[in-house]
């Protein structure tokens, strides 16, 4: 029998508990309306239709709610909003009254139960998954299994990780029974399929419910890099990196590593030079997998039947026709095998214009057949002004896509085009078609995600990110006929600046490159890229360096010249979250505001984020292939708007903030033990939450203060920030030495072809912590003892349990109902305890008596209700009241100073939620 939640004894009777409530008590919230905080989630599937096709749902990702749509003839009738979890991206029903909505920085997915209206209704359970769960579909016997996608990692999974451990799947698939979802706190799985690749993202079910297809995101391209150790030096002519070997000025560029691409045979680089005998991993790009969804439990199709291979780079969302059983994904493929930004005038090639492709792959039974969606363009003339005829055909990071269901008709959301691509599936198939505005549908709200086909009426529903509302668009005469703004508790800077990092109609005079093409959903695409331009210059570094101890004298070069030299080789592509306090930008911080003031923190000359920032402005004409740069104006509105960008939680951390025994040792070593010229690690990588007070929301050295430093490599860097190391674990099997560590033998298979440092070349942060081993040139360095081993592999886990700008708990949710398993009450006093010492607010949003209502945390034990005149209630009241009306309320850890606005003031305008008329 499993324990259940035991209501407060009821020392006072109901009607006596409400007029206790009413009582006024004064107390302050500890809370404020600080900036909104900005996570940038990639929506996977905002809309679903009810099964009756009487009802619309969509996720409200910014003002984490579901809304809920009547469809009349007359169009979309808004009917209810009910709080969900943090950033919700995908939304399934199961029925006209039970909805599921995937949360994906809390983790969970949350159960909605509405009336048979659709009038009213609330979160009736909280499942716990895996770490930044993408999407959900319902498949298997009678569509009763609820799959869900998630990465291999988070504190709420009930396995190891095994980061440190080569060759594990990383794509993670939660199987519920939906009838049946478990006693326990976070719901019991029928299965957890770990599948061989990386984060996924997409799911698709066939029309009988017998197949789920599961997406991995950053699939890659089987392209890796070879560590420079490994490069002779000396320039082409010597077998070493590819030339040219210096600038226009003709001054000689770094030795750097060199990108390799596997061709199903041999890794080869842009010479076609073979570099096999230096790879010790393969990378067999499993990139679509096939699950059997009726099988007990559900599993992968064995052998070759069980995944497909080379279906694109970055793959977005994936629609099965239901007639003839084909699949779609929709897709960018990239070109980072290739390289250089610029003209192309010294080097005689360029990839300004041409970095990605926006692709449909076709999969069947006789493989995979890419589609380019943008063949009209003309790659080798570059770049008309805006705008052209060739730019208004094109069509960019397609995502959400519908089927007709007579398999004819292929309607795909093109997100940074503004645009729905409408496909005959025929002349997709055969590569047939020609792309023309006239089967394109323009959509005045801009960045769709997601859409879903309503052919009784003939209708389509597209959820618009750039405005966040609902189109609704005529399928007859391929016309926006009506557009509905959801509310929008963002800031107009983050709806005024969102447009400049996807739209490429703007950034691109081919139309079909943007920021985002790279910096997927404002992060990154887990790939290398040789971006220097030849035609360039060397240009100078102001940037702050870090001292070394007195003993190694006082230059902190070592006579190094950390100048910006335009050969810089293949680097990582960075993401945009967290730049804000950070200092300059790229691995060699040659974005920097340094050569226009003076140093200083914070927000003065290399440490002012915002003018580092609009130093990328260039690369819009140099990467992007624009015919000018943006604007002053535009480019303040872009900075404006990605300089709020925050990492979510880290998701290895404990999440009462604690660290295990190893990364305790790991990070007492890390911050506490010389290990190189500067000191211990910590010198370089300063680790400070409360620095730059003044800067708010954003305050905080999360392992860099800005400055760069010695680092014995060919390129002098700018000190990284520490808080995403997570997210590049994959990669294992070293053709090098490092330090005192020998190369590895070959590992075999592997899911991702880069790793860590600046160009991705060091497999494991084991590895790279190797790099200050005691050698005669580091005497300070770690010993090759067993201590010392320990020491680094300590370190390993404490760094991949960094710090960050938000504590783990936030994002982290329970329900409660009077049918709740014991251990939720557990988990609620967790939530209480991080929010009391201010690692977030805490709320409390659901249904009391059949009535909306809200609460939030005050810090001193009581829960503040959305009615002004009412008093704050004990946990124990609460508790009380869930039981007593048969309610259900569920908890979530918001980010510090949202509380007020998500938990009982959504439009923080003075009147309470419950007050509003």
């Amino acid at each position: 029998m499993v324990a259940r939640i035991k209501a407060v004894p009821p020392v006072v009777s109901q009607a006596a508990l409400a007029v206790t409530w009413l009582l006024f008590m004064a107390a302050s919230t500890g809370a404020f309306a600080a900036p909104f905080t900005l996570f940038e989630s990639g929506q996977v599937r905002p809309l679903a239709l009810s099964p009756s096709g009487r009802f619309l749902y969509a996720v409200n990702t910014p003002d984490n709610r579901l809304e809920v749509f009547q469809i009349k003839p007359s169009g979309l009738v808004p009917l209810v909003s009910i709080p969900v979890g943090l950033e919700p991206v995908a939304v399934a029903a199961r029925s006209d009254d039970e909805v599921w909505v995937v949360n994906h920085l809390s983790d969970s997915v949350s159960i909605v139960k509405l009336d048979d209206r659709n009038t009213r209704g609330a979160v009736v359970r909280t499942l716990l998954v895996g770490d930044e769960p993408r999407d959900i579909v319902f498949a298997g016997p009678d569509k009763s299994r609820a799959f869900i996608t998630a990465a291999h990692r988070g504190q709420n999974v009930p396995f190891d990780p095994q980061f440190t451990t080569p060759g594990v799947g990383r794509a993670d698939v939660w199987v519920f029974d939906a009838n049946r979802t478990g006693a326990s706190l976070g719901g019991d799985p029928l299965t957890l399929l770990t599948l061989f690749g990386d984060t996924p993202r997409a799911l698709a079910v066939t029309p009988d419910g017998s197949r789920v297809y599961a997406a991995v995101f950053h699939s890659g391209n089987r392209s890796s890099v070879i560590h420079e150790s490994l490069v002779p030096n000396g320039g082409e002519s010597v077998g070493g990196v590819p030339g040219p070997n210096v600038n226009s000025q003709g001054l000689r560029g770094p030795e750097v590593s060199v990108l390799v691409k596997f061709d199903g045979t041999d890794w080869r680089d842009v010479l076609n030079r073979t570099w096999t005998d230096k790879v010790r991993f393969s990378l067999p790009d499993k990139d679509v997998f096939v699950i059997d969804a009726t099988a007990n439990p559900p599993a992968q199709l064995a052998g070759s039947s069980g995944f497909y291979s080379g279906v694109g780079t970055i793959l977005f969302n994936m629609a099965v026709n239901p007639v003839s059983g084909k699949v779609y994904v929709s897709n960018t493929e990239a070109r980072n095998e290739l390289r250089f930004e610029g003209p192309g005038t010294f080097a005689g090639t360029s990839l300004r214009g041409h970095l990605h492709e926006s692709r449909i792959s076709v999969l069947s039974a006789s493989g995979v057949a890419p589609r380019h969606l943008n063949k009209h363009i003309n790659y080798a003339a570059c770049c008309a002004a805006l705008p052209n005829t060739e730019n208004d055909k094109s069509l960019a990071q397609p995502l959400g896509m519908a089927v007709s269901s007579n398999g004819t008709t292929l309607y795909v959301a093109a997100f940074g085009s503004s645009k729905l691509g409408v496909y005959s599936t025929a002349a997709l198939e055969a590569d047939t078609f020609v792309p023309d505005t006239a089967h394109q549908i323009p959509l005045s709200g801009g960045g769709p995600t997601g859409l879903v086909l309503d052919e009784a009426r003939g209708r389509m529903y597209v959820l618009t990110r750039f405005d966040n509302a609902i189109s609704v668009v005529n399928t007859a005469t391929k016309r926006e006929i009506a557009h509905l703004p959801l509310f929008n508790p963002e800031p107009p800077s983050v709806v005024a600046g969102r447009p400049f990092l996807y739209d490429a109609r703007r950034s691109s005079s081919h139309g079909d490159s943007s920021c985002a093409s790279c910096h997927i959903f404002g992060d990154f695409d887990s790939l290398a890229w040789d971006l220097g331009n030849p035609d360039a210059a060397v240009a100078n570094n102001p940037n702050p360096i870090v001292p070394v101890l007195p003993e190694f004298g006082t230059d902190p070069t070592f006579g190094q010249d950390p100048g910006f030299h335009p050969l810089k080789g293949p680097l990582l592509t960075q993401s945009l979250r967290g730049m804000a306090n950070h200092g300059p930008m790229h691995w060699r911080g040659d974005r920097t505001g340094g050569n226009d003031a003076p140093n200083a923190q914070p927000n003065g000359g290399a440490l002012d984020e915002a003018a580092a920032f609009k130093q990328f402005n260039p690369a819009f004409m140099d990467l992007l292939g624009r015919s000018a740069q943006l604007s002053p104006a535009e480019m303040q509105q872009f900075s404006d708007f990605v300089l709020q960008i925050t990492y979510p939680p880290n998701p290895i951390r404990n999440l009462d903030n604690s660290l295990t025994p190893q990364q305790q040792a790991g990070s007492d070593f890390f911050f506490n033990t010389t290990s190189f010229f500067h000191g211990p690690c910590g010198s370089c990588h300063q680790l400070d939450p409360t620095a730059n007070p003044q800067e708010g929301a954003f305050a905080g050295f999360f392992g860099t203060n800005g400055s760069s430093s010695f680092d014995a490599e060919p390129l002098f860097p700018k000190v990284p920030h520490l808080r995403n190391l997570y997210q590049r674990v994959g990669m294992f099997g070293a053709g090098f030495p490092f330090g005192l560590q020998p190369a590895d033998p070959f590992l075999g298979e592997q899911i991702r072809g880069f790793g860590f440092n600046s160009d991705g070349a060091i497999p494991t942060l084991f590895r790279f912590n190797s790099s200050f081993d005691v050698i005669p040139d580091n005497p300070s360095g770690i010993p090759n003892t067993p201590e010392g081993l320990a020491a680094k592999a300590n370190m390993e886990l404490y760094m991949l349990a960094f710090e960050s700008n938000l504590a783990p708990i936030v994002g982290q949710q329970v329900t409660l109902t009077d049918a709740s398993p014991a251990e939720a009450l557990s988990r609620l006093h967790l939530l209480m305890a991080r929010a009391h010492v201010g690692e977030c607010d805490l709320v409390a949003k659901g249904q009391l008596a059949s009535r909306p209502v809200g609460f939030l945390y005050l810090r001193n034990g009581g829960f503040k209700p959305d009615h002004a005149a009412l008093p704050p209630l004990s946990e124990a009241a609460l508790r009380q009241l869930v039981s007593i009306t048969r309610g259900a309320l569920t908890y979530t850890c918001v980010p510090p100073g949202s509380g007020q606005r998500i938990g009982i003031d959504r439009n923080l305008n003075g009147v309470l939620d419950g007050d509003e008329p």
